[in-house]
């Protein structure tokens, strides 16, 4: 049974265009009506970009316990929710590359073995120095926003130590380049977060009645939540899009537009959110929602739906992990 396409994001916007600035600049609340624009359509573009080349393998970094251990490194580190984020996107984009790299690299199946033996010592190599990978991710995302903590080698060498880990500042420094190097030096991709706090403030500017400060501490618990619930979320999401309880592998493949569609993620988040602060004009917030992003209302409508439900039926409270 084929999907039910959900709409991605059109370039119909709110507000008007000036000049350009890096996403990762600006605290949320600080950014002027000509600079919210930019981001946002600059925002709808990168969106656009990365869903026309969607890897297969999207999505296979961004497991529960993996953005769990993210997250607490990031908390005890004392690092902003952007970190986190950003730590995951590269993380997800470089291990992607970094495994197609190593399968490349490796000798034909008939050389040395079959492709179980292939699998088996990529396997070992990535096991061998996963961690380090993952830590490195989180100090270049942790250098890339002017307002966040910076995590040197020395606060990196000393807290891998606490978990048992013996690497030198040499290594940190061998392990970095080759995440940039593997990325091509290109790590400043947005992260959900970003696009959840511009459409809010888009929103804000657009309809002064809506509770931004109130809504802006909710939807980075339930974005938090909506990662750490990554696969039932979206797997419950494709069963209702395709009205079948048992999708074929075909259809997960297609349904990663969706997955991978931030634009949607964040505007499904922000309606959610609104619902939980139980703001009375609900309706409201979704129609400028699909007014600002394009996005279809019952697409948003839908999605926030079942992120709501996943909250109602985990039994785990919305608070910071």
């Amino acid at each position: 049974m084929e999907s039910k396409p959900l709409n991605t994001p059109s370039t119909k916007m709110r507000i008007g265009s000036s000049n350009s600035y890096k996403l990762h600049e600006l605290k949320f609340g600080a950014a002027s009506h000509d600079i919210l624009a930019d981001f946002l359509i600059n925002l709808n573009s990168k969106n656009r970009e990365h869903l026309e080349n969607v890897s297969e393998h999207a999505g296979a970094f961004k497991q529960s316990r993996l953005v769990e251990s993210v997250f607490l490194i990031c908390e005890v580190l004392r690092l902003e929710p952007f970190t986190a984020y950003q730590a995951i996107e590269i993380l997800e984009r470089f291990m992607i590359n970094h495994i197609e790299e190593l399968f490349a690299a490796a000798p034909p199946s008939g050389a040395d073995g079959g492709k179980g033996d292939i699998y088996g010592s990529v396997l070992i190599k990535l096991s061998d120095k996963f961690m380090l990978l993952v830590f490195s991710c989180v100090q270049l995302a942790s250098k890339l926003a002017l307002h966040c903590s910076i995590v040197d080698n020395s606060t990196a060498v000393k807290f891998l130590q606490c978990l048992g880990y013996s690497y030198t500042k040499e290594t940190l420094l061998e392990s970095e380049l080759n995440i940039l190097k593997t990325l091509n030096f290109y790590i400043s991709v947005p992260n959900p977060l970003t696009y959840v706090e511009t459409l809010l403030e888009v929103l804000g500017y657009n309809d002064s009645d809506v509770p931004i400060k109130y809504l802006h501490k909710i939807t980075q618990l339930v974005l938090q939540f909506v990662y750490l619930q990554r696969n039932p979320i979206y797997h419950n999401l494709l069963v209702a899009t395709i009205e079948n309880s048992t999708p074929s592998e075909v259809q997960r493949v297609k349904f990663l537009s969706v997955t991978e569609d931030s634009m949607l993620l964040a505007v499904s988040v922000i309606a959610a959110s609104a619902f939980i602060l139980n703001y009375t004009t609900w309706d409201q917030v979704l129609e400028e929602l699909r007014c600002i992003t394009g996005i279809n209302g019952e697409s948003i409508s839908d999605f926030s739906h079942i992120i709501l439900k996943q909250i109602m039926g985990s039994g785990t409270p919305l608070k910071s992990l």
